[in-house]
């Protein structure tokens, strides 16, 4: 599809066709480079047979930024760090695929081993653009985009000759400009900009050679800013570029959405262009974040306290000067997260065993939340944990506060999970992954106050299952079900029913917040964290629920159409001890769902460990709409006028 058509169709989209959404049009991609043996393709997810531009940079040696487009063709690479024209590399980027690329074994891109990240941006109008333009030497010379709105953003670079990037920054206007490689404040210069902005259909540029050297070739990345095009509606942004003074200390930058990808450049004094993304890390307890600077050929570093929250992205008191200086102005670009609505559960939900090696397990799409057991056979933690949580996880066995031991990276892969080092596959260890989308899960953080409040969440639906858990103290989990309401709480994971209580949750959770009351394992005064998990029900992909028992077979209709893949059990009313108790009772088809002997686990047992999962029992059934509660189930799970509220995922 040439440039022009392909931007009618998706304007046409954005006014009524198909939605067009952030997962569509960018992508952040992390894999391993093998010096192209075997050839490598890369899955970012993003349709590069049109229009499109994909930014590579090796995190753990100093090879530098790598940037090609379909403009210019394969082949053909760009470096933010220096001011050299386009390189031809005929082992970089080698083909442009509908779901990525195709690369050569140049070690700028696929060095043996190391660790390297793709930012993929795809030409959309009210998201971004790419024009190549030959200079003519005269100012207020305007360059055609498509873009279909005023950009926020616009970099330049000379391809046939080596002269400085050129960048215009909606926040610094058409009078002033920024080098791209080098870590310089801004300043006034007429012969870039021409003293002008940009407009919805043209940038104009002076006659700088930078910009415009009569016979000169040149190629423009243009951004848009706020237009309010995408998502389900049309109506939402979903790329940012806007500005802020320092203070010095703490303060949260507001954006209007929670971003996967951001970043931040002094304009008042030197400041290094600073670059994080969700897939590198995202942690939100203040902890440096792994960080990229387009002007530096520098590994990836921990730097700056930064981290990302549900409408913007947070800076710590510990930030220096490159992002927090006192009364110093910052620009910054942000970019949605991801928000398409998955269209089957194995987008968003997938078990696996330890493979061996890393990740050591496989979901097939980035893993935002993870429930792992040590030892499906023998006693051994149930951990769970999620991105944003950092290397931090908690125990559905213990109060315990966070601990921390996975390795570092345990989020940092596309296609996984990982909780150690590579090693001999292991069927014992088991892992439940998934990922955040719209109207299935989502995982929110935040300090307690002490005094009742809202707190904002981006599950795009109502929570009907919420697990909160202190991140610092010894606390109980808190756990909210719709199937009981706003009145009722269970301190699980434990045997216990669920308690009525008027401390918990101020009112029923809507599609944007969920209340908390004042009881410390929830909120309390002393600013400490806290993590909450939420559900919903997604037709078709996930149900969360209740039933009556009966003591007959119970069939669960979920919506589903090939049955249940995850099922997790509770019984509400009362509390039967012993073992298994009135405990959560776990179920999947990895282990099997089967018209048979079915293996459950439990998750809650006690410091010692979940026990081993029981195999000699057939308390579930499969059924295609859902699953079926056996007439042998006990009554912890089955009992005559009983009432048991589940999560279930097809």
């Amino acid at each position: 599809m040439d440039p022009i058509t392909q931007q009618t169709v998706l304007a046409a989209a954005g006014a009524g066709g198909d939605p067009v959404y952030v997962d569509d049009v960018f992508s952040t991609t992390l894999y391993t480079g093998n010096n192209n043996s075997p050839s490598q393709v890369v899955n970012t997810g993003i349709d590069n047979t049109e229009k499109s531009m994909v930014w590579i940079k090796s995190r753990t040696t100093t090879f530098g930024h790598n940037l090609f487009d379909t403009v210019r063709g394969t082949g053909y690479r760009l470096s933010s760090n220096n001011s050299d024209g386009q390189v031809s590399d005929s082992s970089g980027v080698t083909a442009f695929n509908s779901n990525g690329i195709t690369i050569g074994g140049s070690n700028y891109i696929n060095g043996q081993n190391a660790d390297i990240v793709a930012w993929n941006f795809k030409a959309a109008p009210g998201f971004f653009d790419v024009v190549t333009y030959t200079g003519n030497g005269t100012a207020g010379r305007t360059i055609s985009h498509q873009l279909g709105s005023v950009p926020g953003m616009i970099i330049v670079k000379r391809t046939d000759a080596s002269n400085s990037w050129a960048v215009f920054h909606r926040s610094l206007t058409g009078t002033h400009y920024l080098e791209l490689e080098t870590s310089g404040s801004t300043g006034p210069n007429s012969s870039i900009w021409n003293n002008t902005n940009p407009t919805s259909t043209h940038f104009t540029v002076g006659n700088s050679v930078t910009v415009n050297n009569n016979g000169g070739t040149y190629v423009a990345y243009i951004f848009a800013h706020d237009d309010a095009s995408f998502g389900t509606d049309g109506d939402e942004s979903i790329i940012k570029c806007g500005s802020y003074t320092g203070n010095g200390g703490s303060q949260d930058i507001d954006v209007g959405f929670e971003p996967q990808w951001f970043f931040i450049k002094r304009t008042s004094g030197t400041g290094r262009w600073m670059c994080w993304d969700e897939m590198r890390g995202s942690a939100d307890n203040g902890l440096d974040q792994p960080s990229l600077y387009f002007h530096d050929v520098d590994a990836e570093a921990a730097w700056q306290r930064l981290y990302t929250h549900k409408s913007g992205f947070g800076i710590n008191a510990q930030s220096g000067n490159d992002v927090n200086g006192s009364g110093e102005t910052y620009i910054y670009t942000a970019i949605r997260r991801p928000h398409k609505p998955p269209e089957a559960a194995t987008e968003v939900f997938a078990m696996n065993t330890h493979t061996g090696s890393i990740p050591n397990y496989i979901s097939g799409f980035p893993v935002d939340f993870v429930i792992k057991k040590d030892g499906i056979n023998s006693s051994g933690d149930v951990h769970v944990a999620s991105r944003i949580q950092g290397r931090k996880f908690l125990k559905t066995n213990s109060t315990e506060a966070e601990g921390n031991a996975f390795v570092a990276a345990a989020f940092d892969h596309s296609n996984g999970f990982a909780s150690g080092s590579g090693s001999s596959p292991d069927s014992e260890y088991l892992a439940w992954m998934f990922k955040r989308a719209p109207g299935f899960m989502d995982v929110v953080t935040y300090n307690g106050t002490g005094s009742t409040r809202t707190i904002n969440h981006n599950l795009g639906a109502v929570p009907e299952m919420m697990v909160i858990k202190s991140r610092d103290e010894a606390r109980s989990y808190q756990i909210y079900h719709a199937a009981l309401g706003a009145g009722y709480y269970h301190p699980g994971f434990r045997t216990d029913p669920f308690y009525t209580s008027s401390s918990r949750w101020d009112t029923t959770p809507t599609s944007t917040v969920f209340s908390v009351k004042t009881d410390t394992d929830l909120n309390s005064s002393n600013g400490q964290g806290y993590i909450a998990y939420l559900f919903a029900t997604l037709p078709g992909i996930s149900k969360v629920g209740s039933y009556t028992g009966t003591g007959n077979a119970i069939n669960v209709d979920c919506g589903f159409t090939a049955g249940a893949r995850f099922i997790l059990i509770k019984r509400t009313d009362t509390e039967i001890g012993g073992t298994p108790g009135t405990s959560w009772f776990l179920w999947d088809s990895v282990r099997g769902i089967v018209s048979g002997n079915d293996p459950y686990l439990l998750l809650n047992r006690d410091n010692n460990g979940v026990d081993a999962q029981v195999t000699n029992t057939d308390y579930i059934d499969p059924l295609s709409s859902g699953f079926t509660v056996t007439s042998s189930a006990p009554a912890v799970l089955n009992a005559s006028g009983a009432t048991y509220v589940f999560l279930a995922i097809a």
